[in-house]
């Protein structure tokens, strides 16, 4: 399996068998992104929750390439009024699909959309673990910190992991650090940073703060073996 950051929480995986996975898909509008909505390839969308940077252009992407949606039921429920394919899940929940499984985790954060000027609030935040070719990758979500990463890190042998680093809205750098350390990640990848006013930071101080060859800030779009 491969791994792509396209910045802020933008992250593509491509299995063995050429299945790809589309994470929190914020591309019109995210100045860091490399990827176009009208040519970008999905067979799987994954929501961690229906902030308009993470929503993000979902409903285009899916209609045009099909991709079946896996969110919590809430975001499910409200992406279906679009005659779009869903998979509504709830954290604590797992299921199993044909690249491989997926479980939804805790986040600390909020979840809610505009619609008609009125914010309107999409169930709970979440995490997504997805394991694949025999890899666990961990789309951390926005989230503060909190202890139960200790035990999700003791459970789960992971891969890699995208943690936030952003403050303000998410945690920042020193939460962050020890959020890798409780998850036992054996590779650390910041996102959600310098993107959204109030979310300036230096990637590279982060790697600092991680264990030796834990962390490592790849290109937006450098692809790279999980």
């Amino acid at each position: 399996m491969k791994a792509t950051f396209h910045g802020h929480a933008v992250v593509s995986l491509e299995t063995e068998d050429g299945t790809k996975l589309l994470f929190d898909p914020f591309i019109n509008g995210n100045e860091a992104c490399n990827l176009n909505v009208d040519t970008v390839e999905a067979d799987y969308i994954f929501v961690t929750h229906a902030h308009s940077d993470h929503l993000g252009d979902t409903v285009e992407i899916a209609k045009r390439t099909k991709a079946k949606v896996i969110t919590t039921v809430e975001i499910a429920s409200y992406l279906s009024s679009f005659d779009l394919e869903t998979h509504g899940m709830q954290p604590g929940g797992s299921h199993t699909f044909d690249f491989g499984e997926v479980k939804l985790t805790p986040a600390i954060h909020g979840s809610s959309i505009e619609i008609d000027g009125k914010p309107h609030t999409l169930g709970v935040a979440s995490g997504i673990l997805v394991t694949a070719d025999a890899k666990t990758v961990y789309h951390v979500g926005d989230t503060a910190l909190y202890s139960d990463m200790k035990l999700i890190g003791d459970l789960v042998d992971i891969d890699l992991a995208f943690i936030p680093i952003g403050d303000n809205y998410t945690m920042g750098p020193e939460d962050a650090s020890l959020a890798a350390k409780w998850l036992q990640a054996k590779r650390v990848v910041p996102i959600h940073y310098n993107v959204l006013p109030l979310t300036e930071q230096d990637p590279e101080n982060y790697i600092k703060m991680l264990d030796k060859d834990v962390g490592f800030v790849p290109e937006i779009g450098e692809s790279f073996a999980v």
